[in-house]
């Protein structure tokens, strides 16, 4: 399956236009991970556990794009676009939803 951020693929013609699909992954928070983050915001540097978890999550909401799109019997999603969001009571989870358009390629 062929996925893009952009419109159109080099080279390749699009034939039909199948429809929106769309991926969504819901992470929880973790206490210790929480923790852990708060001190490197004090002393600085990146949070390991927290980007893990972030492409996890988008790696996860992209397998479900693309097999909705498989569903549709698309040869490529276009216009992909991935969105971060926090959700839940304190903020305590993050959701990762992508989008995209499935089509056929002639």
């Amino acid at each position: 399956m062929i996925t893009t951020t952009t419109s159109n693929i080099e080279g390749r013609q699009i034939s039909h236009y199948l429809g929106l699909v769309s991926g969504e992954a819901v992470m929880g928070a973790n206490i210790f991970r929480d923790l852990l983050a708060g001190i490197r915001d004090i002393v600085g540097g990146r949070s390991g556990s927290y980007e893990n978890v972030l492409r996890g999550g988008r790696d996860q909401a992209l397998s479900e794009l693309i097999e909705e799109g498989r569903r549709l019997g698309a040869d490529a999603i276009v216009g992909i676009a991935i969105d971060y969001e926090a959700i839940g009571a304190s903020d305590s989870m993050m959701m990762v939803v992508v989008t995209g358009t499935a089509v056929k390629l002639a």
